[in-house]
């Protein structure tokens, strides 16, 4: 009897596309978990914030001139006699506060003659003021300008009398 030459070639094309299908799913497997490796692998990137930061380094400190100011009246004349240092990041804002400096001194000059003894004589009064400054400080120094990044005020002194 002879064999029928379809019939054997028929389980034989089963078995090699069986084969070829399990080559194909071994090697998406394998190139799955290797994609997966290398993005783990990878050294994670830092922020934007992170960045500058390791960028700029320490911080600068730029010291203000002291003032003396007529507070508002409460209980007779009363003034205010202060010293501070602003904290900027890097040295180049350091640089645009000092070159505009007759411009920092009107700015916080302005906001201090606004205030009554009672407002800033205690501790919360003071960290309230120092928002305060920063936040006029950080206002751009000419229109459509980029705002500066003084970051914190450091009372040097601070007399009430």
């Amino acid at each position: 009897m002879k064999a029928d030459p379809k019939a054997e070639a028929a389980p034989a094309a089963k078995g090699s596309n069986k084969l070829i299908i399990i080559i194909v799913l071994a090697l998406v497997v394998l190139a799955g978990g290797g994609g997966a490796a290398w993005f783990f692998m990878q050294p994670k990137a830092a922020g934007p914030a992170h960045k500058e930061a390791a960028k700029a380094g320490p911080p600068e400190y730029v010291a203000i001139d002291q003032f003396v100011v007529n507070l508002q009246p409460e209980n007779g004349d009363q003034y205010l006699q202060v010293a501070f240092t602003l904290q900027v990041p890097t040295q180049k804002d350091g640089e645009e506060i000092k070159a505009n400096m007759a411009k920092v001194r009107s700015r916080v000059l302005l906001l201090l003659s606004g205030k009554k003894a009672s407002e800033i004589a205690t501790v919360e009064g003071k960290h309230q003021l120092a928002k305060e400054i920063i936040a006029s400080l950080n206002q751009p120094f000419v229109d459509k300008g980029e705002p500066q990044q003084v970051s914190d005020v450091l009372f040097t002194a601070f007399i009430i009398q």
